[in-house]
């Protein structure tokens, strides 16, 4: 690995790359080209046939009874929990070290979301943390798959068997992932997956709701496309009728078929790409163990991390300046940054309408503060991740306060 010496790019110096390298990137080839194009011209770019197709293929690659192909990780949590009646009343506990849709979704519902705190190491939500906060009004538990890595869900699913919860697993960093040999959203009642432009594996928007249930999967089909009765989407078909039903005050939340050609061929490359990821991961690892000043993502055993994000923390202690100085020193050495997440608690909303401060969730807290996400994706080079280091060196060379 070479270094680049020399005075950071932020006060003057030379930046470590001529070119800006982003902190995600999707990668789309021939294959998802073609397939759009032969969407485009055939009779269906909304949902229809090759939905339908990309949701078995993605049942076959989980190992699960019903895939629902949707607009959004945010729609599959939604419906989740609208298919199993968590409405007003019911408190949902999940972590606030994640995206806000995660708890917006309960809110929507009518529901009260529960805030628990997080393992220090994982950054994934406290089993014991979740067992303290059960009331009698709590029907179900949301674990985040934080970065890609699953949670500890045997401890999470012996916790909400004795309680009888309902495990609706937010996946949207983890498809792909595997937890003691099971794929991650697919150990709960439901499990929720993304394919935003920067996930995994994309659709440009677009998520899965998976699951082994047969009740929320019938239920969560009608609901995710206006209530209509079952096989909606065939009503312009040969096969189809103009009649319809309302059965349920459903959503608009359907995959189209031009989203479902992008799938298509991203899961037939998404084990190739995560380890394309875990390699450059290894990389970074290897390069951080050797500074104190960063601290990496624990990867627990029996587990594959899906490697959606690469986040480390700063030791600020030791530095003299801040997290956001830190970041604005890594944009100027031509390196896109960025941090996952702001816990929800902290949002304006949450706090002026449920009094949430800081200090209710220290250690999410300590970990907001002092994360960044670097850049990783399958098409980075290993010259990419060096030029990472290189710039985090030089960063920490420059305002080192020991």
């Amino acid at each position: 690995m070479t270094e680049q010496t020399g005075p950071a790019a932020v006060k003057g110096g030379r930046p470590v790359r001529e070119e800006f390298l982003p902190v995600a990137r999707a990668w789309l080839g021939e294959e998802e080209i073609r397939e759009m194009v032969d969407t485009l011209t055939s009779d269906w770019i909304t949902t229809g046939p090759k939905t339908r197709r990309f949701e078995e293929k993605a049942a076959e690659y989980l190992g699960v009874t019903h895939t629902l192909a949707l607009n959004s990780c945010t729609a599959a949590l939604h419906l989740s929990l609208a298919a199993a009646d968590i409405g007003e009343g019911d408190e949902v506990i999940t972590s606030p070290l994640t995206f806000c849709a995660t708890a917006n979704v309960v809110l929507h519902q009518r529901a009260r979301v529960v805030f628990v705190d997080v393992e220090r190491d994982t950054f994934n939500l406290d089993p014991e943390a979740l067992r303290s906060a059960i009331t009698e009004k709590t029907k179900a538990v949301i674990p985040v798959h934080y970065a890609g890595q699953p949670c500890e869900m045997d401890e999470i699913l012996s916790v909400a068997r004795e309680h009888g919860l309902r495990v609706f697993e937010d996946a949207a960093h983890a498809i792909g992932a595997t937890y003691r040999g099971r794929r991650a959203g697919t150990m709960g009642d439901t499990g929720c997956y993304s394919f935003y432009a920067i996930k995994n594996m994309t659709t440009g928007e677009g998520g899965l709701l998976a699951t082994n249930d047969d009740e929320i999967a019938e239920r969560a089909r009608i609901l995710s496309l206006h209530g209509i009765s079952k096989d909606a989407w065939k009503r312009y078909s040969s096969q189809g009728s103009w009649f319809y039903e309302v059965t349920l005050p459903g959503f608009k939340y359907n995959m189209s078929d031009l989203q479902a050609s992008l799938g298509l061929h991203q899961l037939a490359k998404l084990d190739g790409f995560i380890e394309r990821r875990e390699q450059l991961a290894r990389r970074y690892d290897r390069a951080f163990e050797e500074m104190e000043e960063i601290e990496i993502q624990r990867v627990r055993p029996e587990r594959r991390h899906a490697r959606h994000l690469y986040p480390v923390l700063i030791d600020l202690e030791r530095l003299s300046i801040d997290r956001a100085q830190f970041i604005e020193a890594l944009r100027a050495e031509n390196i896109g940054s960025t941090v996952n997440f702001i816990p929800v608690h902290l949002h304006p909303y949450y706090r002026r309408t449920f009094g949430y401060q800081e200090g209710d969730y220290p250690v999410a807290e300590e970990i907001y503060r002092r994360e960044i996400s670097l850049p990783l994706f399958p098409r980075m080079k290993d010259s990419d991740v060096d030029s990472v280091v290189s710039a985090v060196r030089k960063i920490i060379a420059r305002y080192n306060s020991s």
